[in-house]
């Protein structure tokens, strides 16, 4: 969703429909008008389209910024094939073989899959940086159950984003989806026949003699999942992008073309050359124009999706003119072929190749990994795939066929959980490292000239300077690194104090008082979860001059009343209670009028984040930062605005984890770590308001680079939030910033 960037997707669906001298002379005619009965060249070729867009977006070839529809051409491809088989089996005989039915899929889909899934466990093991591996495990346990496409979405996947190395199992969840379709697609056509026969007097007619209550079936689920996903993609779009329920629409529009073929099959040559190349055109469109920051699936999801409809229709009147004799050509049904396998591969190669050359890939050495994928397709096409599929005892076996999946899935679910007990506990290789201690400038004497403060902050920033310049060389991770990488749920775990720090959906905000609570002197912590990343701080200099500290802070809601864009903005205020967070926070500040009000929000809203609806340092942003200043001026409070920590963009502790011999690896440099623009928009924002703005950039950085590892403690804990350890340690300097804003007129 990304972002990788990555909108990570596809495959799944490779059915041979039945031949036709299986058929009796009725169920011929029925099948000649839905869905041919013979094999289709030019959907062989379609998939070719499809994998190659997503390979081209996954390998980040240059203009291929929206390849990640393939997908959506992919599942109506299921929709269209599915939908035949199963409605001529029905139409014929009244009923499903339902072990058949899945028999052939589990044959056909599960043994490939777990083989690259098995495959890909063990190369994570050796090629990936220790603390990445169990949750990559986890993913290959997720994706080998078929549930992989809810795991990423609770797990917090975010398509473009650049916080971690992606999973080599992302491409997975498409899998999920199609596997999950299967189940309910199977019973709902079985299911609709039976309330044929239940509802019909004559009960001698054909249950399948018309398509019209399958249609008006696949008609409602296309509507109900479309209006969903329209809403979802808004609310919460991994969602919206991960789940069946989403995504049916497609699978369904795929099935009405199935059902309705006979209509297609009598567009004349002309109107069908034009709807092929149409279709096919707007599939191309959508992979040139479509990008990361592309709602999607929504409305933009219908441009691929009745491309692929335009392309199938026609072929059902001609599926060798117009676009279907290109589709049909060898090179495009060869490409198809592979398809499934090609899918599996390339996600995989293109995130562990980086691993074993030791560099980020070029655009050339992208490329060869995409091609090298395709060898190993074709590989596991002709010695896995196709002995599997056509072997006689297994496709004349239905038990067999299921046996043989369950098989595949059990072995790929145990690899995954015995690799689990195997994965190494990160500790550093260095010698032990001295704490760093940094202590208060000599107290500035109440009354003093704000000379006096500016050298006091001065004098704090320098101490950590040297401990910056002293930590950015090359050195080892040290052995007593604070927090040792191997405990870091803990540390996450005490981030919250106590749900003091609310979650993006939790409503409210309690009253969490620290310091010297029974103190006239109070001063409010506001914010997201970049606010509550000072606590640490905070609660130290508070228990120093006896303040009474207030923390208020909510994740993914900044302070500041940015507009959410958007149709759907109440549904999404309604959900995450961000405006009615605000108006709590600033009701108590009114009431309580602290001396103080420090203001610290991530900036990493529509930059890491891209489905918020606002961005950071925008015009938006800053004038909002302006009239919250103004606002907490006017209760009589004065304001210190913390401007951003240094962001690595990267998963610290993981990228420790991986280098493990060498921290300076993991430093990034300050000009990519550090908005300076911004910061400069935000300072003169601060100052119209009436309050002060801290650049707090140079407790993390050098003027080259931002040290991970700053003595023996850990900076980040994640992404971009400070350690508690490290938050502790800059509370003199925290503090001076805190003694000049009260100070200040």
């Amino acid at each position: 969703m990304p972002r990788r960037n990555q909108h990570i997707q596809l495959l799944g669906r490779f059915v041979t429909l039945p031949h036709a001298d299986s058929l009796n002379t009725a169920e011929e005619q029925r099948s000649r008008e839905f869905g041919q009965t013979h094999f289709r060249p030019d959907i062989e070729g379609l998939r070719a389209v499809a994998v190659t867009a997503v390979v081209l977006f996954h390998a980040a070839v240059p203009g291929i910024n929206g390849g990640y529809v393939g997908v959506d051409v992919f599942f109506v491809i299921s929709g269209f094939l599915i939908t035949g088989l199963l409605w001529r089996e029905v139409s014929g005989s009244g009923t499903v073989r339902l072990r058949s039915f899945y028999g052939a899929r589990a044959r056909r889909l599960l043994p490939a899959s777990a083989t690259v899934g098995v495959v890909t466990m063990v190369a994570s093991l050796f090629l990936l940086a220790p603390l990445r591996v169990p949750t990559v495990l986890y993913d290959g346990i997720t994706s080998a159950l078929y549930v992989g496409n809810y795991w990423f979405f609770l797990d917090n996947v975010n398509y473009f984003s650049d916080f971690l190395t992606p999973s080599p199992f992302l491409h997975y969840w498409s899998l999920g989806v199609e596997e999950q379709f299967y189940l309910v697609w199977a019973p709902l056509i079985l299911g609709t026949a039976w309330a044929i026969r239940r509802v019909r007097r004559d009960k001698t007619r054909a249950i399948g003699a018309s398509p019209r209550p399958y249609l008006v079936v696949l008609g409602l689920v296309a509507a109900a999942s479309f209006a969903l996903s329209m809403v979802i993609t808004y609310v919460v779009p991994a969602l919206a992008f991960f789940s069946l329920p989403t995504r049916a629409w497609q699978l369904a529009i795929g099935g009405l073309v199935a059902l309705t073929s006979i209509h297609w099959q009598r567009l004349s040559p002309r109107a069908a050359a034009v709807a092929g190349w149409s279709g096919l055109g707007a599939i191309m469109l959508a992979c040139l124009w479509f990008t990361s920051t592309t709602p999607f699936p929504g409305t933009a999801a219908l441009l691929p999706t009745l491309g692929a409809v335009l392309v199938i229709g026609a072929g059902c009147a001609t599926p060798s003119q117009g676009c279907g004799q290109f589709l049909s050509t060898p090179p495009m049904r060869a490409v198809g072929r592979i398809s499934y396998s090609w899918y599996l591969w390339h996600w995989p190669v293109l995130v562990l190749a980086p691993a074993v050359l030791g560099h980020p890939l070029g655009l050339a050495e992208r490329i060869i990994a995409a091609l090298l994928a395709a060898v190993l397709a074709w590989v596991t096409l002709r010695y896995l795939e196709n002995p599997l599929r056509f072997a006689p005892k297994l496709r004349n076996s239905p038990w067999r066929s299921l046996g043989l999946g369950a098989l595949a899935t059990a072995t790929a679910v145990a690899a995954g959980l015995g690799l689990l007990k195997v994965v190494p506990t990160p500790v550093g290789h260095g010698a032990p490292a001295t704490p760093v201690a940094f202590t208060a400038p000599a107290a500035v004497v109440p009354g003093s000239g704000m000379g006096d403060y500016d050298a006091a902050v001065r004098q704090a920033f320098a101490q950590v300077q040297t401990a910056l310049a002293e930590s950015v060389g090359p050195r080892p991770v040290p052995a007593n690194l604070a927090p040792p990488l191997g405990n870091l749920s803990g540390e996450q775990r005490n981030f919250t104090y106590n749900g003091c720090l609310r979650t993006p959906y939790e409503s409210g905000q309690p009253e969490c008082a620290m310091g010297d609570v029974t103190s006239a002197t109070t001063v409010a912590l506001i914010g997201d979860s970049h606010a509550a990343m000072w606590t640490p701080a905070f609660q130290q200099i508070a228990a120093q001059r006896h303040w009474r500290l207030e923390m208020m802070a909510k994740e993914a809601c900044p302070v500041m009343d940015v507009e959410v864009g958007g149709v759907f903005r109440r549904m999404i205020e309604d959900l995450q209670h961000c405006e009615q967070w605000r108006a709590e926070v600033m009701a108590r500040l009114q009431a309580e009028r602290p001396r103080l009000v420090v203001v610290s929000v991530w900036r990493g809203y529509g930059f890491d984040e891209t489905m918020t609806g606002f961005k950071a340092y925008d015009t938006a942003w800053v004038e909002s930062l302006t009239r919250l200043v103004r606002r907490l001026r006017d209760i009589g409070s004065q304001v210190l605005v913390l401007g951003p920590a240094a962001s690595p963009h990267a998963n610290v502790p993981i990228c420790l984890s991986g280098n493990l011999g060498n921290a300076a690896a993991c430093n990034p440099q300050r000009s990519t770590a550090v908005n300076e623009s911004g910061i400069a928009a935000e300072t003169a924002a601060a100052v119209a308001g009436g309050g002060q703005y801290a650049d707090v950039s140079d407790l993390f950085c050098t003027t080259e680079r931002c040290p991970v590892v700053v003595g023996n403690t850990l900076v980040y804990m994640d992404v971009s939030h400070v350690s508690i350890p490290y938050s502790r340690q800059l509370a003199p300097a925290i503090g001076t910033l805190t003694d000049r804003a009260l100070a200040h007129a």
